[in-house]
């Protein structure tokens, strides 16, 4: 007797676990199916967001292909015209100091325009540049030239006066022939 209530529990058992095998069989079912789904809807999403990404990015390359074929165009066409060359007087300054030592900057310079229009419009007022540049670099102390950046605020900074000066007209750029500072 005892093993016949004991074999019905067994079948319970086995029912019971055939229920579960069976619902675990339709769970997964279930579950392939939602992702397989999902598959299916991040498929799309992919395809809907790589349709604008390879259209910008050719657009992009077009248009990075059009800007580099006008630089070359530019460029090329700026090597066409000649520029140029206007040498300043060598000016020799005493530089700004508070030691008892004096200092002086020694400079050579040549102003690049584009054209002979502007250096025309650049000699009647010559001395009036070469003072306003004596009084600019007498102001300047040694420490204010110490490596590349000084130099390119100085080249900068006389540009930017010279190009005052001459309005409307434009120097394009102030080169250092020679630059010695004692």
């Amino acid at each position: 007797m005892a093993d016949e209530p004991e074999q019905p529990e067994t079948e319970e058992k086995d029912a019971a676990d055939a229920e579960s095998e069976g619902g675990d069989a339709d769970g997964g079912e279930e579950k392939q199916k939602a992702k397989t789904s999902k598959l299916r809807v991040s498929r799309k999403k992919i395809a809907i967001l790589a349709v604008p990404l390879v259209a910008l990015l050719g657009g992009g390359g077009y248009f990075a292909f059009l800007h580099f074929k006008l630089s070359e165009d530019l460029v090329a066409e700026a090597a066409k015209k000649p520029k140029v060359y206007y040498n300043l007087p060598e000016m020799v300054v005493n530089l700004s100091s508070r030691e008892k030592r004096a200092q002086y900057l020694k400079l050579k310079i040549s102003l690049e325009a584009p054209d002979q229009k502007v250096l025309n419009a650049l000699k009647p007022i010559m001395p009036r540049v070469m003072d306003m540049f004596q009084l600019y670099l007498r102001e300047l102390r040694s420490s204010d030239l110490e490596g590349s950046a000084g130099i390119y605020r100085l080249k900068e900074e006389l540009l930017r006066r010279v190009n005052l000066e001459i309005h409307p007209h434009q120097v394009s750029r102030v080169l250092f022939n020679e630059i010695i500072v004692q």
